[in-house]
């Protein structure tokens, strides 16, 4: 754990170094509110196919915050897939059921994060109001 909080504080370290602190902490704490309400929308949809689209989403609005949301949301992102990994060696042990299935997470988070169009992952039939 203090390695994890010392690896955090870091990063966050090297990303506030060309901008003031109180504005990047501000865009981080905006871009955790879009990553929660992508993660909220996704479990409220609850919609087959339609993981990689939430994914892309809510790094993408995190990622429009600023700097802060960007680092915001790939911390967010890591944290999730590693805890994901982290489960599944319990539930499938050494046979990494799920390794391609979060490489694909990743992916749709670099894509969303990078400014790309999110829609590129969004499933045919989700409503419209997400």
């Amino acid at each position: 754990m203090k390695l994890l909080t010392g690896l955090l504080f870091c990063s966050l370290v090297l990303a506030v170094s060309s901008q003031g602190w109180l504005s990047f902490i501000k865009e981080a704490g905006q871009g955790a509110r879009d990553m929660w309400r992508a993660y909220r929308d996704m479990r409220d949809a609850n919609y087959i196919g339609a993981d990689k689209y939430f994914h892309a989403r809510g790094n993408y609005d995190a990622a429009r915050r600023g700097p802060g949301g960007a680092w915001a949301a790939k911390v967010i992102s890591n944290a999730r897939e590693a805890s994901q990994r982290f489960t599944d060696l319990f539930k499938y042990g050494s046979s990494g059921h799920g390794a391609e299935d979060s490489r694909a997470d990743q992916a749709a988070n670099e894509w969303g994060r990078s400014g790309k169009d999110p829609n590129r992952f969004r499933p045919a039939g989700l409503p419209r109001k997400y």
